[in-house]
């Protein structure tokens, strides 16, 4: 028996259905006018063979069949309850196909609407009830003698059952499996954005420490030692170069509103920039370079001159150290940056953790270096001095 099944609504609930739209319309019609086609053939055979007088019964159940075909179709379009007419339906067509065997043809769609509109054991009762009828017709066609055409029906009727459960199970497991990846995506969007946000928030911590904090720490303690030395000549030097790290520091900030960029630093070349940065903060600062100088990326660029300034900052707050030496070494896949100074020195492995009193320069220093693929190190012995290496990738093509 040929097909002629209408398109089966996602989520339909008992009695109800969903308006089909685009292809599942396309489907929908294409079902619609199959059964009509076959429904219109099946009274003309039926006609043909019988006169009106014999039978008037057969085309009144037909026409009563396909009215309320037609019912059912206008109420799954606009979203109306159409259980009970499925019900009237089926009894409907239980006796037109007993009555007239040439119409098991449309036993398809009548199947697919039973388990379009109803769920669980009222289904399976609807489809059976129409395979059922459908046997007995053509059974009763055969004058009893075809066990062929009753078992027939029936075994149709049971595989068609399976094959539209399984489409069912797979079609249920492909919505949660949607549903799951949707959530996951959803969660992983939301843990990109937290992290997003953490990482910005650190980058933003590591420029206000290299440039503001630590010109602020370094003002600071000019003035105090200019308070302390008034009025002797000294202060006045002090004071001045307080002065100076505050409109450096004041210029910094107005660039970290603005791209977060060193002024004054992007435009000169990088051993250059280093030792001004350097100088900024122990003006007695030198600088060695091994190797042919060369461009290097921006990025590494500014995490070297942030290096240079935070350690130079610390320098001049905590070291008490007569000389400072930095030397910038280019090599071929590579630029290494030691930063030497005699001072007091210190045992990294008992430094404090930050803290509202500081602790934040040697952390934001190797967070900087590391998340470009670099290498940061801290070698210290009190009373030795202190040497602060980074090693940062930097190929000659680059």
């Amino acid at each position: 028996m040929p097909s002629s099944a209408p398109a089966l609504p996602q989520e339909t609930l008992p009695g109800r259905t969903a308006q089909a739209s685009g292809p599942l319309g396309r489907i929908d019609a294409a079902v619609h006018l199959g059964f009509a086609v076959l429904l219109v053939a099946s009274v003309v055979r039926y006609v043909m063979r019988h006169s009106p007088a014999d039978n008037l019964m057969v085309p009144g159940l037909a026409a009563a069949a396909c009215v309320l075909y037609a019912v059912i179709a206008v109420l799954a379009q606009r979203g109306r309850p159409w259980a009970v007419w499925m019900f009237i339906l089926v009894a409907v067509w239980a006796v037109l196909v007993v009555a007239a065997p040439s119409f098991a043809w449309c036993s398809f769609a009548l199947f697919f609407l039973c388990r379009t509109a109803f769920r669980g054991a009222v289904a399976y009762i609807a489809a059976g009830a129409t395979a059922a009828a459908t046997a007995v017709g053509l059974f009763r066609l055969s004058d009893g003698t075809d066990l062929a055409m009753l078992l027939g029906p029936l075994a149709v009727g049971v595989m068609l059952t399976l094959i539209y459960d399984r489409i069912e199970h797979d079609a249920a497991e492909q919505r949660r499996l949607h549903a799951e990846v949707s959530l996951a995506q959803g969660q992983l969007a939301a843990s990109e954005r937290r992290a997003g946000t953490i990482a910005e928030r650190e980058r933003v911590s590591r420029e206000i420490h290299d440039t503001v904090t630590q010109g602020l720490a370094s003002s600071l303690l000019l003035l105090e030692a200019a308070n302390r030395a008034w009025p002797a000549p000294s202060s006045r030097q002090d004071l001045s170069q307080a002065s100076g790290l505050l409109r450096r520091n004041l210029s910094e900030t107005r660039s970290l509103v603005h791209e977060l960029a060193s002024p004054g630093l992007d435009a000169s070349p990088l051993p250059e920039a280093l030792l001004q940065a350097a100088s900024q903060y122990v003006p007695g600062a030198r600088l060695l370079v091994t190797g042919e100088r060369r461009p290097v990326p921006a990025d590494v660029r500014h995490t070297l001159l942030r290096v240079v300034q935070s350690a130079a900052a610390n320098i001049q707050l905590h070291a008490s150290a007569a000389n400072a030496t930095l030397t910038l070494g280019f090599l071929p896949e590579a630029v290494t940056l030691d930063i030497y100074d005699d001072g007091g020195g210190f045992d990294p492995a008992a430094a404090a953790p930050p803290s509202d009193a500081g602790g934040y320069g040697l952390r934001a220093m190797r967070q900087r270096v590391e998340q470009l693929g670099g290498v940061f190190s801290v070698e210290s012995t009190p009373g030795e001095g202190t040497i602060v290496a980074a090693q940062l990738p930097a190929r000659e093509d680059a």
